[in-house]
């Protein structure tokens, strides 16, 4: 029986996703089949069809659990104190994970991305509660903006010298 949990299902979806990824490095969303998937990932599409709906509700399961992981590196965030290695050590996991975040972007999804309340009451302090939203995304949009540029230079530079960059970029406050 194929059960949500189940090893055999569990390795057909990571499969199914790793085929999804590669594709979508070459390729637009909804320039990628069903069939090419499955060719690629060795399934056949009955398996295809009982973990998603078509192609996009792969995509959107992808992202998912790229946010999930993103997540999970800050799971310590609102019991310890804050420190400017949280950004550092997202650099770190962009960095060792280009492809997880080149695919990220090309799905179109870090628009959607939200700074959590802890980063908003942090802004607040900085600017005194004045135009807080219009700071925090212009504060979003430039470290995606700088993200992005990094992954095409394929993260040429250390973690270290884009979390200098962006705080250079807030004239020495200390917000990462």
């Amino acid at each position: 029986m194929n059960t949500p949990n189940n090893k055999r299902r569990r390795e057909s979806q990571s499969r199914l996703e790793t085929a999804f990824i590669q594709a979508l490095q070459t390729r637009e969303l909804n320039q990628i089949t069903v069939t090419e998937l499955c060719q690629a990932a060795k399934v056949n599409r009955t398996t295809f069809y009982a973990n998603y709906q078509d192609v996009y509700a792969l995509a959107d399961a992808v992202q998912k659990r790229l946010e999930n992981e993103v997540a999970a590196l800050y799971d310590h965030r609102h019991t310890h104190e804050y420190s400017q290695d949280n950004y550092l050590k997202l650099f770190r996991h962009i960095r060792d994970n280009q492809l997880f975040y080149k695919t990220y972007f090309k799905l179109g999804v870090d628009g959607r991305f939200q700074l959590t309340e802890y980063d908003v009451r942090l802004a607040a302090a900085y600017y005194g509660n004045e135009s807080i939203e219009y700071h925090v995304e212009f504060f979003r949009n430039g470290l995606n903006a700088v993200i992005k540029k990094w992954l095409q230079n394929n993260c040429r530079e250390s973690p270290e010298e884009i979390q200098q960059i962006i705080a250079s970029e807030y004239r020495g406050k200390t917000i990462l």
